[in-house]
């Protein structure tokens, strides 16, 4: 890549933000105010909707890998200019949909367009862009953005109320086309435009290229650390109105969870990025396994009042650090010159232990008998990946010869 950076940090990590906002109608809380639209509608189960949106979820992992080489061959403007007509055009086709295997390939198109692509681009936009507080914008740039996903539900579901589902797709469509297109065309103009090439035309791009990554131990370190917050963060999730209501709450009160969920997954991103600028990133990934293992404690624990309510911020917590924390330290160990497609393999294990995560806890579950001991049984996984961060590898740097 190149090392043109002149175009003004704030506004690209505006663009960067309203981008990764933009992913709401291809992530689970967009899609979430269409079920029951698909279930009446469509004649289906729920049990057939989740199946094909799990099985939409994990075809479109596949396929990051690739779009994370394209984004370095091509460069992040380019990369989100295509990203985003091809995401509108997925949306225009959810509002056509009309049986169980459209309904699989639609998920897919949207969960690969929007919740991988658009957003894998948008975080490297933010990687490559800054330098010396790379962390503090990574932080501002995973609170913000969760912020403005939180808002999507609400838009489209007054949007459905007036309109139906059908047009809030499309109403979805022109807004992500309309946004995304002109944010990358005009806001990030001045940012590295793909790999450039020496005078015999091998790519000279800075650090380690995917192949290289993949053979370190701090890659699979982060894979571990992100494998295990996608994992236990999405089965807590999945299973939060069920796994509290054991615990005695309501669903109404299980479900307003989610707003000290938010508050520490901000707290703690900031946080994380401005510690990792200041004092160094070499045990942010334990910190987040360290708040996981916690979170999966105390949900063990939960009862009606200040628990429940430490548990959500605590898990919020988790979440918003692992993010910060590996984004950040991506380009340190790596460099830039392949972020995209080392980011789309990291992104493609996310996904798929995510998927697994509500499976697994369910199984352990009916093991055990009750969610406590399967909870306590599951803190091996953080445990694992927490023991993993704190081992003796501190990650390579770019300057460093990839492995052969």
């Amino acid at each position: 890549m190149t090392d043109q950076r002149t175009r003004p940090g704030w506004l690209v990590l505006g663009c960067a933000i309203l981008a990764a906002g933009l992913t709401g109608p291809g992530q689970t809380i967009g899609v979430s105010v269409f079920i029951d639209h698909f279930v009446d509608d469509l004649s289906l189960t729920r049990s057939q909707v989740s199946a094909a949106y799990l099985v939409g979820t994990l075809a479109g992992a596949a396929m990051l890998p690739t779009v994370g080489k394209l984004i370095d061959r091509y460069g992040v403007r380019i990369s989100q200019v295509v990203i985003g007509v091809l995401f509108g055009v997925a949306l225009v086709n959810m509002s056509l949909v009309n049986g169980l295997i459209w309904l699989a390939i639609g998920f897919g198109g949207i969960r690969f367009l929007g919740q991988g692509s658009l957003s894998l681009v948008s975080t490297v936009t933010v990687q490559v862009r800054f330098d010396r507080s790379r962390g503090l914008a990574v932080g501002i740039f995973t609170t913000a953005t969760a912020g403005l996903m939180a808002m999507v539900p609400v838009v489209l579901s007054v949007v459905i109320g007036e309109w139906g589902w059908r047009i809030a797709w499309i109403v979805a469509a022109i807004a992500v086309v309309g946004l995304v297109v002109p944010l990358a065309w005009f806001g990030l103009r001045d940012l590295p435009q793909g790999r450039t090439t020496d005078r015999w035309g091998r790519v000279s791009a800075e650090g380690y290229d995917r192949a290289g990554a993949i053979r370190t131990a701090s890659f699979w370190m982060l894979v571990a650390v992100t494998g295990a917050a996608g994992m236990m963060s999405t089965a807590l999730n999945f299973h939060q109105i069920d796994l509290l209501g054991e615990a005695g709450l309501s669903e109404t009160a299980a479900a307003a969870l989610f707003i000290p969920q938010v508050v520490g997954s901000s707290v703690a991103g900031l946080t994380i990025g401005y510690v990792g600028d200041r004092l160094g990133t070499r045990y942010l990934p334990a910190v987040s396994m360290g708040l996981l293992l916690a979170a999966q404690l105390l949900a063990a624990v939960a009862a009606p009042g200040v628990v429940v309510i430490v548990y959500a911020v605590v898990l919020g917590a988790a979440g918003g650090s692992v993010r910060t924390a590996s984004t950040t330290l991506q380009p340190q160990w790596f460099g830039i010159g392949h972020l995209g497609s080392i980011q789309g393999a990291l992104t493609l294990f996310g996904v798929g232990a995510s998927a697994i995560g509500p499976v697994v806890l369910t199984l352990a579950e009916e093991a055990t008998g009750s969610y406590p001991p399967a909870l306590v049984l599951l803190g091996v996984v953080p445990l694992a990946a927490l023991l993993f961060a704190l081992g003796p590898n501190r990650g390579p740097r770019p300057a460093d010869p990839p492995p052969t």
